[in-house]
């Protein structure tokens, strides 16, 4: 009796594998049309992108939509304004605790059915890196108008190194 009642609660932990990318895929979609009805990007469909256009893309109008580069709808740049800023920061925050607990799951499991091995303890690293790598990503954003990511970490350094520098 006891047995079978251990087998049910861990099959409710198998949800968890399955919930992470259901959540993170869906709360990704949710900030990208987030960010169109607020038209901080262009739709998906739209291929065609000018080298400038007369007004922002925030003050237009109409069916269709003057696009340049800067407004391709990325996943940094769907996240980067308010309010889509806020949702991102959630399903990556929510995402990134669902990731700690199933490494850490996996982790115990291993070393109950195994003994505990070097493997194992690399794995639960590399898992709680990951997560703390996707808790940075979602809570510092920074905009997108820098042209490589090499510049943004350059500018950061520099302005946390050098304060006048910035």
């Amino acid at each position: 009796m006891q047995q079978d009642r251990a087998r049910v609660d861990m099959s409710f932990w198998a949800i968890l594998p399955v919930s992470l990318p259901a959540l993170t895929i869906t709360g990704i979609w949710v900030v990208y049309a987030m960010a169109l009805y607020n038209q901080h990007v262009c739709p998906v469909d739209n291929w065609l992108y000018n080298q400038s256009c007369e007004e922002e893309l925030h003050l237009q109008s109409g069916p269709t939509l003057c696009c340049t580069l800067e407004n391709v709808p990325l996943i940094s740049k769907c996240g980067t304004l308010p309010p889509e800023s806020c949702f991102f920061s959630l399903i990556c925050s929510t995402g990134s605790f669902i990731v700690m607990v199933i490494v850490l799951l996996r982790y115990a499991h291993v070393i109950e059915k195994h003994q505990n091995c070097v493997l194992n303890t690399a794995a639960l690293s590399t898992g709680w890196i990951c997560a703390a790598g996707l808790i940075m990503v979602g809570n510092f954003q920074c905009p997108v108008h820098r042209t490589t990511a090499a510049e943004v970490g350059v500018d950061q350094n520099a302005e946390g190194i050098f304060p006048a520098a910035g």
